[in-house]
């Protein structure tokens, strides 16, 4: 059957502007790109310890069905309780995905004659989920609250209810947002606060708790999305908020509701990832790296190239595909997993390098990376 003309003008286009992306493996090379900042997705200990578990549980390997159905499970309820109690709010839904949690959230939350206001560099499941409701919505400004509150102004109507989203951790840029002069603004004009934490999870915060634990700002924030497939090195996430919320959500979100539920083998591995975040010592090792990338970045004099970030997201704008693909392919030569980031994931004119550090990277490694970089840039 032949392929539609259209689509293959898009595939075309992409390839004409360099921005056409392929799936490769690079598990062999010293990462430097995966988003398993603390090491768990490779901890014997996680492991043996689900596996454990489930020759203890009536254990199958697909869940059956919705949870709404066949699919809910006792674990399912066990973990949702042990992420409230750790993330200290009244309760937690389970998501496969954060791309379902905040689609799932998204789409039904905000009704017709609602608006939200998101930042302009929120990731794709933020802007499908508010694309899929009957909200009416507007971007402002990255990290911008003049834009934010000229944004408020231009579009409050006496009936709207007011969501405003962001990430508390930017996945591509790797900066945090102002969350506290945020939480105020909402704060002050009966907006409700919405924040991805997936890139803080388990980077920030007491026990990896987040930004906005670290913050103290859990009082403030109407739903927190949670996602397990970064720091904590298994899959899944988890919406947190008031029971309402979880209620409200179990009833009108379609991606839970129609959804087959996680795999109970998938749960065990949340819990038992969680139990290590309590007491690990791997965030301490993270930010020693962190710490030693940022150094490094001064030593040889990229302060300027890199975006300004303490996470352990670090980003260097290279600004045009071409170049970036070629720094990116010469340095996985030397047994360097980087990627290069390009359009549309991130603006025209901002093709980037983004070198994500963990725990399990070692000083020599850091400062090994970083000099191949700088002698090609």
């Amino acid at each position: 059957m032949k392929f539609p003309n259209p689509l293959i003008s898009k595939i075309t286009s992409r390839k004409n502007n360099n921005s056409f992306r392929t799936l490769t493996t690079s598990h062999e090379r010293i990462d430097f790109s995966s988003n398993d900042y603390l090491g768990f997705s490779r901890l014997k200990t996680i492991t043996k310890a689900v596996e454990s578990a489930s020759k203890k549980t009536m254990f199958v390997n697909g869940s059956t069905g919705s949870r709404l159905l066949s699919g809910n499970h006792a674990i399912h309820i066990e973990v949702e309780n042990k992420l409230a109690g750790f993330f200290k709010t009244p309760s937690a839904l389970l998501f496969n995905s954060g791309y379902d949690a905040n689609l799932g959230l998204l789409s039904s939350v905000p009704q017709r004659g609602d608006i939200v206001l998101f930042d302009e560099l929120c990731h794709a499941s933020i802007r499908d989920g508010i694309r899929l409701s009957n909200a009416t919505s507007y971007s402002f400004k990255h990290n911008s609250i003049s834009d934010l509150k000229k944004k408020y102004l231009n579009t409050k109507t006496v009936s709207a209810t007011i969501y405003i989203v962001v990430e508390s951790i930017y996945s591509m840029d790797g900066d945090r947002a102002p969350l506290k002069d945020i939480s105020e603004f909402c704060a002050k004009h009966s907006c409700y606060l919405i924040v991805d934490e997936a890139h803080a999870t388990g980077v920030f915060g007491t026990q990896g708790k987040g930004l906005i634990d670290e913050l103290c700002l859990g009082d403030f924030i109407f739903a927190r999305v949670i996602t397990f497939g970064k720091a904590l090195g298994c899959h899944g996430a988890v919406i947190l908020g008031s029971n309402e919320l979880r209620n409200y959500l179990i009833n009108f979100s379609r991606p839970f509701i129609y959804t087959t539920a996680m795999p109970i083998h998938a749960a065990l591995t949340i819990k038992f990832a969680l139990n290590e975040l309590e007491i690990t010592d791997q965030l301490t090792k993270l930010k020693r790296n962190i710490r030693t990338f940022m150094n490094g970045i001064k030593i040889h004099n990229l302060q300027n190239k890199f975006i300004e970030s303490e996470s352990a997201i670090q980003s260097c704008i290279i600004g045009d595909p071409l170049k970036a693909k070629d720094i990116a392919s010469k340095i996985r030569k030397e047994n360097y997993d980087v990627k290069a980031i390009l359009f549309p994931t991130v603006a025209l004119g901002t093709e980037r390098i983004r070198f994500c550090i963990h725990s399990y990277n070692s000083t020599s490694e850091i400062e090994g990376i970083l000099h191949i970089f700088s002698n090609l840039i």
